[in-house]
């Protein structure tokens, strides 16, 4: 299987949440270097990757499962056409299950996306 491209979703208004949510982490310098990382797993294992670094959600939205010291991250995404992982988001969990309003979000951006993948696509590179 070849491998799967990586790439960040964008809103309509031309943010990435992606990209806004590893600027904030620029303060952790080591946390956000590992999730960078964790980044490239999607692309070298694709659909193969299970728990305890990835895990499917709910309606085809996965996380990518992080730890550093004491904080957690997911960085939510899915798949387009086998092909693809598009990471919608990502959030510093502080709760035992990533909460549903954050599925929610990246459920929101998968639409947009199937809709409209090239408006929506940010080309990606670690």
């Amino acid at each position: 299987m070849p491998p799967v491209r990586v790439i960040f979703c964008r809103e309509d208004d031309e943010t990435v949440p992606m990209n806004e949510w590893l600027e904030d982490l620029r303060s952790q310098p080591k946390h956000r270097t590992k999730c960078i990382k964790w980044l490239t797993l999607p692309r070298d294992h694709g659909h193969d990757l299970r728990r305890p670094i990835a895990a499917l959600l709910r309606d085809g939205i996965y996380e990518l499962r992080v730890s550093f010291s004491f904080e957690t991250y997911r960085m939510l995404y899915f798949f387009h056409e086998r092909e693809r992982a598009v990471v919608t988001r990502g959030i510093t969990k502080h709760e035992d299950e990533v909460p549903p309003r954050e599925i929610d979000k990246a459920l929101r951006l998968s639409t947009k996306f199937e809709r409209d993948p090239e408006s929506h696509t940010y080309y990606w590179e670690p």
